[in-house]
C-alpha cells in the first residue's frame, strides 16, 4: 500500500504513538500503580518471617556459647546449663525418620510412576498421599501414641526416640513420595526407551538411568522432609517424651528441641526462657540451612 492511500486521519493516529515510554499514558499509569499494590502485598506477606526470624536471632543469638551445646539444662529455677541433649536427640530422632521415610517413600515413589502404569491402586497411593500430607502432626502423634507408645509393642517400652522418629517419619512421607514420582517424570522418555534397547531390564534401567537422572529433584524433596520433620513438636510430645539428661538408647525417652522449647518457654524462671529462645535460634538456623540446601538443589535441577 503506498503512501497515497493513507488517509489524514490514519496519518494523526501513527503520529500520536510515541516510540518510547511515555509515564503519562493512562495503561502506564495503570501499570505502575498495580505493580506497587503487588509489591505492597508481597511486603506483607513476607513481613511476618522477617519478623519472627529478626526477633529470634536478636532474643536467642546473644546466648549462643559453647556451654550452650556441652551441657544439660539445669533444673527449673536454676541458672546456667544449655541444650546439649535437646541437639543430640534432635539429631538423633530426626535420623532414625530419615532412616524409616527415605527408604520407603522413595520405593512408593518409583512404584507410582514406574510400575503403577495410572491404575486405580495408583490413584488411591496418590490421593492417600495428598490426604496424609495435609493431615495435622498432632493427629500422627496421637496415632503413634496409641499404636507404638501405649501398646508398648516396641520391645516392651513406652515412651522412645524410636517412637519419636517412628511419629516423624510418618510426617516425612508425603512429600519424599510426591517429589520422588513428579522427579522420576520429569526423566525423559528416550532414556527409559535407550536402556530397554540395549538390552537392560527395567530394574536395571530404574537403578542405572531413571534415579540417577532424577537424583536433584529427589534429594530436593528429602532436605525439605527433614526440614519440616526437625521443627515438629506436637508428634514429639507424645511419643519422645522428654528428658533432662543424655541420651542413652534408642528404647528410652529422649529430648528434642521442640519440646525443650515448649517445656521452657512456659515455665516462669529468666533461665529456662532464655534456653528457650536459645534453642529457638539454633533450630531456625538449622531449618534455614536445610532449606538453602534444597534451594541450591533445586536450582541445580533446574540448570
Amino acid at each position: 500500500m503506498s503512501s497515497s492511500t493513507i488517509g489524514p486521519a490514519q496519518d494523526d493516529l501513527f503520529d500520536r504513538r510515541p516510540l518510547s515510554f511515555d509515564p503519562g499514558l493512562k495503561r502506564n499509569r495503570s501499570n505502575r500503580l498495580l505493580t506497587g499494590v503487588a509489591g505492597l502485598f508481597a511486603a506483607i506477606a513476607i513481613l511476618p518471617l522477617v519478623l519472627v526470624i529478626f526477633h529470634v536471632l536478636v532474643q536467642g543469638g546473644r546466648l549462643l556459647t559453647l556451654g550452650l551445646f556441652t551441657e544439660l539444662p539445669p533444673p527449673p529455677g536454676l541458672d546456667g546449663g544449655g541444650i546439649g541433649n535437646a541437639v543430640l536427640g534432635t539429631l538423633v530422632v530426626t535420623l532414625v525418620a530419615a532412616l524409616v521415610a527415605i527408604p520407603v517413600g522413595v520405593g512408593g515413589g518409583i512404584y507410582l510412576s514406574e510400575y503403577s502404569m495410572g491404575g486405580w491402586f495408583a490413584r488411591f497411593v496418590r490421593f492417600g498421599n495428598d490426604v496424609l500430607a495435609g493431615v495435622p502432626s498432632i493427629i500422627c502423634g496421637v496415632f503413634v501414641y496409641g499404636a507404638i507408645v501405649a501398646s508398648r509393642i516396641l520391645f516392651d517400652r513406652s515412651y522412645s526416640a524410636l517412637a519419636g522418629g517412628l511419629a516423624l517419619a510418618v510426617l516425612m512421607l508425603p512429600t519424599v513420595i510426591k517429589t520422588t514420582d513428579e522427579g522420576l517424570k520429569l526423566v525423559p522418555q528416550e532414556l527409559r526407551w535407550g536402556a530397554y534397547g540395549v538390552g537392560a531390564s527395567r530394574f536395571v534401567t530404574i537403578v542405572r538411568i531413571t534415579l540417577p537422572s532424577a537424583f536433584t529433584p529427589i534429594a530436593t524433596g528429602v532436605v525439605l522432609a527433614i526440614a519440616r520433620a526437625a521443627g515438629e513438636t506436637a508428634p514429639l510430645i507424645f511419643t519422645a517424651l522428654f528428658s533432662y539428661f543424655w541420651p542413652e538408647s534408642l528404647l528410652s525417652p529422649i529430648a528434642t528441641m521442640s519440646v525443650l522449647i515448649f517445656n521452657f518457654a512456659i515455665m516462669p524462671y529468666e533461665a529456662q526462657n532464655a534456653l528457650a529462645w536459645a534453642a529457638s535460634f539454633v533450630l531456625v538456623v538449622m531449618i534455614l540451612i536445610a532449606n538453602l540446601l534444597a534451594r541450591w538443589f533445586s536450582s541445580i535441577a533446574q540448570r
